[in-house]
């Protein structure tokens, strides 16, 4: 009689540091498996601590809590399935990324990670030593191979599974979205099950933390590449799949085929999950944004209702006397079409006193910029007394374009605690904004419809902070912009390989040098949804100070 064999996948969304309550989402994984008549359950890379956890799991109070964890867990689901979960392993004095088999009360196996990730927000080999390569494990009589995350990116470790007896291979995940990522994720995947002969299951979790979204996604591939399973994306799922040994080799019965959306939509799902997790998982329930009646704020406050609900979103205008009555009609548009509160704290009294207490000093001194960010200084001191006082988290709201070149005032604009809009260009807010109004899902918890208004996406972009004023008044357009900021930022050409693309020089000059002056700005500036492979803080680490520029 073949050989059949229940797998439950748990795609969850553990919380960073959350060990306890990590465990209980595994327990409940493991039930749920038990119940389906699963053989395993099998749970992400480093799920009881949460993930990416960068230093902190080398605090050995926080490595040996885990440990505890894992072997209560193993415990706790003595009878039933194996249950293999993720979390730190030390052995010889050494700790490792570990893929743990529990069965029956007891840890049976363990897996260790042997390549380490070392690249855009991962810096493994810091934090854990490489493990060997080493043979597969066996739960109900059947051998798996579990290459951890990385090591399936390479042929060098599922092969020596396969080499040493492994039937199919399961590959625990963190493994956090990128736009494109799954594209690169099937990819790698199919070859290896060229390379190996055998099956595969790559197993993701979801969830936000910090900068990073973790998308799920996860599927499963019989050899040679033919998908069975696809899990949904970005949301928590627990499927159980089976698979039957053939004369050809284990192979993977037909389950859920979930449609995977496109890239415009899985942007904007990364930045309404990630800026829900990122609340959720700090301790806030509400948030807060200075809506100016510009493209920025609109986009962030939709982005703000989705996540929350419109009833947990405080939208403030903070007007002056350069604030246009378009402004005013555009933002209270947006306020009542998302059904946000909203509330009007005028800054002319703020401002006045600051002027005549700065009047002495300035006695002689033509205006310039200094009285510009008076402006936007004030209204993030506003805004911050709002956030004290209510337990609200104030958002920031300025793009790409915006941080790469320094187009915001530190301290003023962009205070706050999270900006979902971080690695979104000022072209891409654009279309955002308009496919925003043509689609909603039903992850999202705003209103459907046209919840920003075109005049907003079509005016052109203002700071208002001096009369008739505009953003292509000190930086090229934002087409251009964004197109020389590609090249220098996410695709780290040369200023003499930009020009050779048609670009003026000066203009590529000018834009590099704001780039390189800014960054003590970014050094200080709010995390926030990472969706490209080059996003401002780990994906790009610069110097502060720096004074080389590319002669080309």
């Amino acid at each position: 009689m073949a050989r059949t064999f229940r797998l439950t996948l748990a795609q969850l969304n553990p919380t960073l540091g959350d060990i306890a309550g990590n465990a209980d989402k595994a327990r409940l994984a493991w039930q749920a498996g038990r119940d389906a008549g699963a053989d395993m359950v099998a749970l992400p890379e480093m799920f009881i601590t949460g993930y990416n956890t960068q230093d902190l799991v080398m605090k050995p109070a926080f490595h040996r809590a885990a440990i505890a964890a894992l072997e209560a867990l193993a415990a706790d689901c003595a009878e039933g399935p194996a249950l293999a979960i993720g979390g730190p392993v030390v052995e010889g004095g050494r700790l490792y990324n570990g893929y743990l088999i529990l069965q029956g009360g007891r840890v049976a196996a363990r897996v260790l990670k042997h390549d380490l990730p070392n690249e855009t927000v991962f810096d493994e080999m810091r934090i854990f030593s490489p493990g060997p390569l080493a043979g597969p494990y066996s739960v109900s009589g059947v051998r798996i191979g579990s290459p951890i995350c990385e090591d399936a990116w390479h042929p060098e470790v599922p092969e020596t599974l396969a080499e040493t007896g492994a039937e199919f291979l399961l590959v625990p995940n963190g493994s956090p979205y990128y736009r494109g990522k799954m594209d690169d994720r099937f990819n790698h995947m199919v070859a290896r099950t060229v390379e190996t002969g055998l099956p595969l299951i790559y197993l993701n979790m979801v969830g936000g933390q910090d900068d990073q979204v973790f998308d799920g996604a996860s599927f499963a591939l019989n050899s040679g590449g033919g998908l069975a399973v696809q899990l949904p994306d970005f949301d928590e799922a627990i499927e159980t799949i089976e698979l039957s040994e053939t004369a050809e080799g284990w192979r993977i019965g037909t389950g859920p085929l979930a449609r995977l959306p496109d890239a415009w939509e899985q942007d904007y799902r990364a930045m309404v999950e990630s800026l829900r997790d990122y609340l959720r998982k700090s301790g806030f329930e509400k948030c807060l944004l200075g809506l100016s009646g510009g493209v920025d704020s609109a986009l962030v406050a939709a982005i703000a209702a989705d996540a929350l609900g419109p009833e947990n979103v405080r939208c403030v205008m903070l007007p002056s006397e350069y604030t246009s009555q378009g402004s005013l009609d555009d933002a209270q548009a947006v306020a009542n079409a998302l059904g946000c509160r909203y509330d009007t704290v005028p800054i002319g009294q703020s401002r006045a006193a600051v002027t005549e207490t700065l009047a002495p000093l300035f006695e002689g001194l033509e205006p310039d910029i200094t009285e510009e960010n008076i402006q936007s200084r004030l209204r993030g001191l506003l805004l911050m007394a709002l956030s004290n006082k209510f337990g609200e988290m104030l958002l920031t709201t300025g793009n790409k374009s915006e941080i790469a070149v320094g187009y915001a005032t530190i301290y003023g604009d962009m205070a706050g605690g999270y900006n979902p809009l971080k690695d979104l260009y000022k072209t891409r807010v654009f279309e955002t904004c308009r496919w925003r109004n043509a689609n909603h899902r039903p992850w999202m918890k705003g209103p459907e419809g046209e919840v920003i208004p075109p005049r907003i996406i079509d005016k052109p972009p203002s700071a208002e902070l001096r009369p008739g004023q505009k953003d292509e008044d000190s930086l090229p357009p934002y087409e251009v912009l964004d197109a020389i900021l590609t090249e220098l930022v996410d695709n780290e050409a040369s200023v003499a390989d930009v020009v050779a693309r048609g670009f003026d020089r000066a203009t590529v000059k000018k834009v590099e040098r704001l780039l390189y002056i800014s960054e003590y700005k970014r050094f200080q500036s709010a995390p926030g949804t990472r969706l490209t492979r080059r996003a401002f803080w780990l994906d790009r680490r610069y110097p502060i100070v720096n004074r080389w520029r590319d002669p080309g």
